[in-house]
């Protein structure tokens, strides 16, 4: 497989200062969704998630535990590897920047920066974010904080700096050039009224604290965190070896995704980093909006931070999955209700998808001795009817939404197939035809049962557990679920034995007290 068939997936590396929460859920299942249809698209894909370790307000939080850093970074890391496994997704590499491997990347891109002209000695005096990580000018504060609410201290110490005022101009023309790199619309446009308003110098180097990778040759000084976190995405693929196979297959077919807070780091200091180091920038930076909850603000302080591990556990992982990508437009802010989750899952789930698979094969079960009925007629004429055709053209339909990121816009199109088969099962109501006429109910049957077959062909990266039921209930062979079994070609045979249907989906009684 060429590069050209590569596809490099990323969530941000997350900051281990809290426990995972629904916004870190909702990123990683996001970027495991178009890992995974990239994967069955047939491409070859490199997916990273870790965690982000170094930085004053680590050092920080772990003094006030009384504990060695590397021993809270430990702790806390652990909980976001545990995510992973939670919610059944399909990373490659989980990259902690503790690593040695890490530090030696992050080493070797600072010197090469060096070498370049591209970092000098200096002395920093400004404002500073512990909580953010981040330095603000005089201009950005608001109230006396920083843009996002944070508290922010007067900083002032030696430091490196990295020449981001000469990349304004080459940034903006990588944009013009590539004009799908930052998105939605809204973001780029954000990033780009930065860059025309004028770019400073950045620090990147601090002596205050020494958690983090030292600068070389001046120990004295560490790399600042953001210097230190996004050249996580090199060192999962073999960088500073740009010979290795993988640095040479995923760079730079690289797809960042983010929070809209950090964007500024990802589409502006990130790219400008890589293209002073003479690499070429990322592919795409997609910024992705904040939840609410129940209307407010998620904060430690209000207690309303949702923990993924009870979701999961109240209402099932797949039924997360798709609440947390269908409710709102990826990209736009959205708030998480229970009683908009339960919703979904009762009607999209249990009634709309679970429902037309229970009805199907039960039928089938019971009219057809279990096995697949016989269409009556061929592949030519049965692709004729129209609900396969729609189930045959679902992949085209689905294919650029997830490429765009657009998961609540191609969830409705599976579902508009879902719609579709419902519908024609009322409308031809096989349980009559048996009656009056067996060989149309086989051939009405069939065409539910290819339906279902494309659906949960299509929908496997979004709902991979449930999907696998459904085609374990089809017995279709695990070799043929890629999305070039879609189809005629790997139609259902007529003859097969089915397994016995089992409930999917199950309703969320919303007469019991739902525990918040």
């Amino acid at each position: 497989m060429s590069a050209a068939d590569a596809f490099y997936v990323t969530t941000p590396i997350y900051y281990v200062n809290d426990k995972p929460h629904i916004g870190h859920a909702y990123t990683t299942i996001s970027c495991d969704v178009l890992a995974r249809f990239m994967r069955l698209d047939g491409k070859r894909v490199m997916f990273l998630t870790g965690t982000d370790e170094h930085g004053q307000k680590v050092a920080k939080s772990a003094e006030l535990k009384g504990v060695d850093p590397q021993a809270f970074t430990d702790e806390v890391s652990e909980r976001f590897r545990e995510l992973t496994g939670l919610l059944n997704v399909s990373n490659d590499d989980f990259i902690r920047t503790t690593e040695p491997r890490h530090r030696e990347a992050c080493q070797a891109l600072w010197k090469t920066l060096v070498d370049k002209g591209e970092i000098y000695l200096g002395s920093y005096a400004g404002w500073y974010s512990v909580r953010d990580e981040a330095f603000y000018q005089e201009s950005e504060l608001v109230n006396g904080k920083a843009p996002t609410g944070a508290e922010v201290e007067w900083v002032e110490e030696p430091s490196y700096f990295f020449r981001l005022s000469a990349w304004g101009e080459k940034l903006l023309a990588h944009y013009e050039r590539n004009p799908d790199a930052i998105q939605p619309v809204g973001r780029r446009n954000e990033v780009l009224s930065f860059i025309r308003s004028g770019l400073n110098d950045l620090s990147v180097s601090r002596t205050t604290f020494s958690w983090g990778v030292p600068v070389p040759g001046d120990p004295a000084h560490v790399m600042y965190v953001w210097i230190d976190a996004l050249t996580n995405y090199l060192t999962a693929i073999g960088y500073p070896d740009t010979s290795d196979e993988r640095f040479k297959t995923f760079w730079p077919t690289v797809h960042h995704t983010v929070g809209k807070d950090i964007v500024r780091f990802h589409a502006v200091y990130w790219p400008a980093f890589l293209m002073a180091a003479g690499l070429t920038p990322p592919r795409r930076v997609f910024a992705h909006g904040w939840w609410t909850i129940e209307g407010e603000k998620m904060s430690k302080s209000l207690g309303n931070t949702v923990d993924p591990h009870d979701l999961v556990s109240t209402y099932g992982l797949d039924q997360t999955r798709y609440f947390l990508l269908r409710e709102v437009p990826f990209g736009n802010d959205g708030d998480f209700s229970r009683q908009a989750m339960i919703g979904r899952i009762n009607n999209d789930l249990a009634n709309d998808f679970g429902n037309l698979v229970q009805r199907v094969l039960s039928m089938v079960t019971k009219n057809c001795a279990g096995k697949v009925p016989s269409p009556g007629v061929d592949a030519a004429m049965l692709a004729q009817e129209p609900l396969i055709a729609e189930a045959h053209n679902l992949i085209s339909r689905v294919r650029p939404l997830v490429t765009a990121q657009a998961y609540n816009k191609a969830l409705e199109e599976i579902w508009a197939t879902v719609g579709a088969a419902n519908r024609y099962i009322d409308r031809e109501a096989p349980w009559t035809l048996r009656k009056t006429d067996p060989d149309a109910m086989n051939r009405v049957l069939y065409i539910l049962m290819e339906t279902i077959r494309h659906l949960a062909i299509v929908v496997q990266p979004f709902l991979p557990t449930s999907a696998a039921r459904i085609l374990d209930f089809l017995k279709v062979d695990a070799a043929d679920r890629s999305f070039t079994a879609l189809g005629t070609k790997h139609a259902l045979v007529p003859g097969r034995e089915i397994g016995a249907p089992q409930p999917i989906f199950p309703r969320i009684d919303t007469t019991a007290k739902t525990e918040g």
